[in-house]
């Protein structure tokens, strides 16, 4: 199953005629994960062709205005859209508080279940979102005071099923085999028991998305980002600021690329660029000379991540 992560905001504090406020979106299977929610992020969901009434949990990294200013307007929308099913909100402390004091956005006031867990500052890392198919986990970053970076990853899938080798091992064909490949054992016609490690491969894993911003690099963005298929990285600034990214909780695009490099991320995405960088050529070029793959995030782009692009010729289909 291919799932689309298509930035909608990438600039810093300060948006431009090109570059959006702070927003990531994680589309699968026709329903969305919201990662930020910046001034302005319901009309970049407009602009993407996403549906707002099938953003199903929202996880704001931090309280800074460009991540979170947008998020009562969009909340005010579902409710106007009689959205019924619920939505799970991930907040950094004092999140709720935010809400609640904001006119028509108190968590109890929407016409749609608002299930808002608050995340602790003494996180270190946990499950802050899980469905059957896919987990999104939680790091604290070095900012300047409390924020949070996420990780997307899909469950492993079954290993891909052997049909000559449940032949052999005597199950017919049929809804044996579908019971099989769903994980169950099944008896075969002169009794003998078939479990599913006999006929399927190994677990095949599913895609990663790390979302790690307004950071500078620390030991959880690392983490967020380890063997991630793609990773979508604060780079504010080129070499010549790095001190000023140091002061003020931010990454140069080269300390971007060498997050990526040491994590064995396969792809990055370069975000969260200040407004000085018209032309993010310099950024691009200090990141390349550490991570060839590095690109400016596109807004608006979908970029695939497709799981079986990670198997084996031999085994893909």
């Amino acid at each position: 199953m291919v799932t689309n992560v298509i930035p909608l905001g990438t600039a810093s504090a300060l948006p431009t005629e090109d570059r959006h406020l702070s927003s990531v979106a994680i589309e699968r299977k026709g329903r969305v994960l919201l990662f930020d929610c910046g001034e302005g992020t319901q009309y970049r969901l407009l602009h993407a062709d996403l549906s707002r009434v099938r953003v199903d949990a929202i996880f704001i990294t931090h309280l800074h205005g460009d991540h979170c200013y947008g998020l009562p307007g969009l909340l005010s929308t579902l409710g106007l859209q009689q959205r019924r099913a619920p939505v799970t909100l991930v907040l950094p402390p004092g999140g709720r508080a935010m809400l609640t004091a904001t006119p028509g956005a108190d968590p109890e006031g929407f016409p749609f279940p608002l299930r808002v867990r608050e995340v602790g500052v003494d996180l270190s890392h946990t499950v802050v979102y899980e469905t059957e198919e896919a987990v999104v986990t939680a790091r604290p970053l070095a900012h300047r005071g409390f924020a949070m970076g996420f990780r997307f990853e899909e469950h492993e899938r079954p290993g891909r099923f052997d049909p000559e080798r449940a032949r052999a091992l005597g199950v017919p064909e049929g809804p044996a085999f579908g019971r099989l490949q769903e994980g169950t054992p099944v008896a075969t016609p002169d009794g003998t028991t078939v479990e599913p490690a006999q006929v399927l491969g190994p677990p095949r894993p599913g895609t990663a998305v790390a979302y790690v911003t307004d950071t500078r690099p620390c030991d959880g963005g690392r983490a967020l980002a380890a063997d991630a298929d793609l990773l979508y990285h604060d780079a504010t600034f080129a070499d010549d600021h790095q001190e000023r990214a140091r002061k003020t909780g931010h990454s140069t695009a080269r300390q971007a690329a060498t997050v990526a490099h040491d994590a064995g991320a396969a792809g990055l995405l370069l975000g969260h660029l200040s407004a000085r960088y018209s032309d993010p050529a310099p950024l691009v070029r200090e990141a390349r000379e550490v991570f060839p793959g590095a690109e400016v995030a596109k807004e608006l782009h979908r970029y695939k991540l497709d799981p079986r692009d990670k198997e084996p010729e031999s085994s893909a289909g």
